[in-house]
């Protein structure tokens, strides 16, 4: 089942934040909540999906090779057979489910707890594996992100995840994701957009002046609030928002001749964030985040995405992509 499933299908709990509903009922997309799914645990640490022109190396937050880093989750390697090199710094990677906060003052290690905690590496098909993370130490969060490599190349992500108690201090969760692009040349990003506060929509390209400086764009309409301490924390990212709002749901950077997009659905109001520099000198992280309000413990949460590697032919090849990836939803 997906999230697009019809909800009448099936029971569970509906919260409604302002005009958008979250679901928060078991959609069973993953062994989180769908205990009939079956799957093996992988005696490693990587996973290799191949399909059409591209490859992506799935991998927990164990090290491996000479180059990748312990720590790193996600798409380790994501390669076009145009391109031939990895698009991820080699030492990190790509969709990493990187931090775990809740606009208190935790120390480091505590909100990079998805770094830390160990992950299981479960698999579930020839093109579909999962990254399952018992309720970390700190933050109490069980959590599974399945990584499905469709038909083109596609990269469909789906995260779940279960609160199992009651210890964010503001009572609300947020979740942030990092892919750490290799050398792209220029580390802007795209989507359509506008100033925030206007009307109408047109191309944005964003770049954040430096770390942590207008680097979060946020959806048109998104008016909810995160209680959180003050300076919190003051060198980070995650709310220092630009002057920019996003109209539709996916942006896109490309990097040697290809573009890399990431696609969204609406009703999820992810946040876009960047870095010019989050991968090291000349190498920008193209980021987002996911946050639950009111989260109940018990409840499972969750959202999709999809992550396209594809040759770039300019701003509106790749909005016919986003258009192309957006019908999938409704499927």
């Amino acid at each position: 089942m997906r999230y697009s499933d019809s909800l009448m299908n099936r029971a569970g709990l509906l919260l409604l934040f302002g005009a958008v509903l979250v679901v928060a009922a078991p959609p069973g997309a993953t062994t989180l909540t769908n205990k009939r799914l079956k799957f093996r645990v992988s005696a490693g640490h990587t996973a290799t999906l191949r399909r059409g022109d591209v490859e992506a190396v799935i991998v927990d937050n164990e090290a491996f090779g000479p180059d990748h880093k312990q720590g790193y989750n996600g798409v380790a390697s994501l390669k076009h057979k145009r391109r031939g090199g990895n698009v991820f710094v080699p030492s990190y990677a790509g969709l990493n489910f990187e931090l775990i906060f809740d606009g208190s003052h935790a120390p480091r290690d505590v909100m990079f707890e998805p770094r830390r905690a160990p992950m299981e590496l479960r698999i579930l098909g020839k093109n579909s594996v999962e990254l399952y993370q018992a309720p970390t130490p700190n933050w109490k969060l069980e959590s599974a992100t399945r990584f499905e490599l469709e038909r083109g190349g596609v990269i469909h992500m789906t995260f779940e995840c279960i609160p199992r108690a009651q210890v964010f201090k503001n009572g609300w969760i947020g979740l942030f994701w990092a892919s750490y692009i290799d050398k792209p040349g220029v580390g802007t990003i795209h989507f359509m957009g506008r100033e925030r506060g206007s009307r109408g929509e047109r191309w944005v390209e964003a770049a954040s002046p430096s770390h942590g400086v207008q680097s979060t764009h946020v959806p048109a309409g998104d008016t909810r609030r995160f209680e959180r301490a003050p300076n919190f924390p003051p060198h980070w990212m995650a709310f220092s928002f630009s002057n920019y709002e996003y109209t539709q749901p996916f942006y896109f950077g490309f990097s040697r001749g290809l573009g890399l997009l990431m696609e969204f659905r609406q009703q999820d109001r992810i946040w876009f964030t960047q870095s010019p520099s989050g991968g090291g000198k000349g190498n920008p992280a193209w980021d987002f985040q996911y946050h639950i309000p009111d989260y109940k413990t018990g409840v499972p949460y969750g959202f999709e995405m999809r992550l396209a590697h594809a040759p770039f032919d300019g701003q509106e090849k790749m909005k016919k992509l986003h258009e192309k990836l957006a019908k999938r939803w409704r499927q």
